[in-house]
């Protein structure tokens, strides 16, 4: 169930996870807003929801990919061209996300609400879903144990993983949510952040493709 190259997969996935893509900037925004326990219920509903895309991709995705060389390049090139899309998007759009995540609101929503918030964020995540569309396979034995099995593996991993950083994020934002809300370029940094690393990592996707049809 364990795939050899689970190390780099760790390693990738963290560089990933701590990138402020759409679902850290939606935790910081409401952090801001409505502070860490609001924050931090939304961070327990993009867990579930990120689990649950994951598993929904390992079960259509994984007998694909075992069988069809085609299918695995596909994801491959098309995971890496639209990671670079999304992190070039997040760059151009910086200043007006971090105009809307600077807006306060007075009536915090409840537990149940947070969570749902979340999880639909999670769910409709581009990087999320490129992610376990395009860049998980690429650590997966495809000669080895069932695919599916490791597919669900590899995003139960980071799911959990999402589930701390994104908890961090929240906590720390919602404790320095004057501190953030004063100055929308703090946020405009960390959306130029993890825009460049979405280009970056995209383009790394595109030349271990390259490399792989070229070998």
């Amino acid at each position: 169930m364990i795939p050899k190259h689970f190390a780099e997969y760790l390693a990738t996935s963290i560089v990933i996870v701590l990138a402020p893509g759409p679902s850290v900037l939606f935790i910081i925004a409401r952090a801001v807003s409505w502070g860490r326990v609001t924050a931090l219920y939304t961070v327990l509903g993009n867990a579930i929801g990120s689990f649950l895309l994951s598993a929904l991709i390992a079960v259509g995705l994984g007998p694909i990919l075992q069988r069809s060389d085609l299918a695995y390049a596909a994801v491959q090139w098309g995971g890496g061209a639209y990671l670079v899309y999304l992190g070039i998007d997040a760059i151009r759009h910086r200043h007006a996300h971090a105009a809307d995540m600077t807006q306060k609101n007075s009536d915090a929503p409840g537990a149940f609400i947070s969570m749902k918030n979340g999880f639909w964020v999670a769910v409709l995540n581009p990087k999320t879903l490129v992610f376990y569309a395009a860049v998980l396979p690429q650590f997966i034995d495809r000669d080895g144990s069932n695919v599916t099995t490791q597919l669900l593996f590899l995003g139960g991993v980071f799911a959990l993983m999402c589930l701390f950083s994104d908890g961090t994020w929240g906590f720390l934002a919602g404790t320095a949510r004057e501190w953030l809300a004063n100055d929308a370029k703090r946020l405009v940094t960390l959306r130029a952040i993890g825009g460049s690393v979405m280009v970056i990592l995209g383009a790394l996707v595109v030349i271990a493709a390259l490399r792989h049809a070229i070998g």
